[in-house]
């Protein structure tokens, strides 16, 4: 008997044995160890003892996901990463370095390979068995729907136990019911067989299209430049479209079978490996102490009702060698530059920042916002020296340092970005501060920052 008829022979027996691997050598007439090989290599797993195998939690997480749960929440709950929630949910398995997807793609993440089952009109037992959403029907429902159709059960008795509307149980009887018989396994292993099917990338095999993504690559076009040039030169070709995330998979993903490694070295960023993201409750904390965000700053800063509330930020010189401290008070305008003849560490900035708030009177003290730069590491230091509050920006929002951006772009009139900042001397920066402070401000009514800070002084 033939090597490929004793493989064959197992995995029927596999389907017929429930998973069972040791029991289907046994029927087979195949060695243990060899029946075993064979199973992990088609990413197969025993099914063993209830609870003997898999992740601990993995029940726990099925049963808040079919409660509605979102998936963040129940893996969070189980103590499980995400992307790994997410493969329960696509029904992937890990064997080793590569991933097996329900569809039948083995892929390997060490050496970009993707592995394609050669059977094309039967899906794998990894595709039947997947574990999938819950919105989709398992097995187990559908044997509960043959069993309840066959004792003469009504749609909506069926629906009620299933916890499912009846419409879902009459389209499921409707399109998998063979000669008005519904049978649960054939319904299983055809509604896998109906799921996307993985099919070789456009880009695998020589021709046109991949010649003209080489050329266009070599010449340091972007994948979305290649995607969106493609359909202006070939408007009437159909067969020349290639999506960005296509050339991506080529490149990173599909290397020996897709695009050419060196084309690679023509991406910007230089990576011959995807960076992966991070969601904001994943990403490692910016400081040590923890942030005050601006979300949390009082009502009274907003409006600008209450002087002695600063914003903050540094202007920096060429590659970031030098930088000034520049402050601006929310409700007067007034402008405070510290002076950062060596460099801006955090260490350096609240050596800059801590005297120069304190020549400030008591009840001009509120409170100053900052940016989330890693200058700003020491705040709560800060915080401690002068008893002022740090509220933290949103990243990317420097709208939320509004008058604190003003200031900078005026200041670029004296210090011109790309020139070296050092050279300014502690007296430059007193002038310049002047100068800013005694100009008629339109948000003042054509009054100075310097009256309006005067008017707040004398007033108490």
């Amino acid at each position: 008997m033939g090597f490929e008829v004793l493989k064959a022979r197992f995995f029927e027996a596999l389907d017929r044995e429930d998973g069972s691997v040791t029991a289907a050598a046994l029927a087979a007439g195949v060695n243990r160890n060899t029946a075993f090989g064979w199973a992990r290599r088609a990413g197969v797993r025993g099914r063993g003892k209830p609870g003997a195998s898999g992740h601990p939690g993995r029940a726990e997480y099925e049963r808040l996901r079919a409660a509605g749960v979102r998936r963040r929440d129940a893996a969070a709950q189980v103590g499980v990463h995400e992307r790994t929630a997410q493969d329960w949910d696509q029904g992937i398995r890990q064997i080793g370095h590569s991933r097996l997807h329900a569809d039948g793609r083995l892929i390997d993440y060490k050496t970009g390979v993707i592995t394609i089952s050669a059977s094309a009109t039967k899906p794998s037992l990894a595709a039947v068995d997947a574990r999938l959403h819950p919105r989709f029907l398992n097995v187990t429902e559908r044997e509960t729907i043959a069993d309840m159709h066959r004792a003469g059960d009504s749609l909506r008795a069926i629906g009620r136990a299933l916890g499912r509307p009846a419409s879902t149980i009459k389209r499921e009887i409707d399109a998998r019911a063979v000669d008005g018989v519904y049978q649960p396994h054939r319904a299983q292993r055809a509604w896998a067989e109906s799921r996307l099917r993985p099919k070789a990338s456009k880009l695998t095999a020589d021709g046109p299209l991949r010649r003209y993504v080489e050329d266009k690559l070599r010449e340091r076009w972007s994948p979305e430049q290649i995607c969106h040039a493609v359909v202006i030169e070939f408007p009437g070709n159909e067969s020349m479209r290639v999506s960005p995330e296509t050339i991506y998979q080529a490149i990173y993903v599909q290397a020996r079978g897709g695009l050419r490694r060196q084309v690679a070295d023509a991406l910007r960023t230089g990576r011959t490996r995807r960076k992966p993201r991070k969601t904001p409750q994943q990403r490692t904390r910016r400081f040590v102490d923890e942030m005050v965000m601006i979300s949390e700053r009082p009502p009274e800063v907003e409006d600008r009702a209450v002087p002695g509330h600063w914003e903050g930020d540094l202007i920096v010189g060429p590659r970031s060698e030098s930088a000034i401290v520049t402050l601006v008070e929310r409700s007067t305008r007034y402008v405070l530059l510290g002076h950062l003849p060596g460099g801006h560490t955090a260490e350096e900035v609240r050596d800059v920042l801590v005297p120069l708030i304190q020549t400030l009177p008591e009840h001009l003290r509120g409170s100053l916002t900052w940016d989330q730069g890693c200058e700003m590491a020491a705040h709560k230091q800060f915080t401690v020296a002068t008893g002022v509050p740090v509220y933290f920006c949103d990243p990317h929002s420097p709208w939320q340092r509004g008058s604190n951006e003003n200031v900078n772009g005026l200041l670029r009139q004296y210090f011109p970005k790309g020139t070296d900042l050092s050279v300014h001397s502690p007296a430059d920066l007193e002038h310049v501060a002047q100068q800013l402070n005694g100009r008629p401000r339109k948000t003042l009514g054509w009054g100075t920052p310097a009256e309006r800070l005067r008017d707040l002084l004398t007033a108490t």
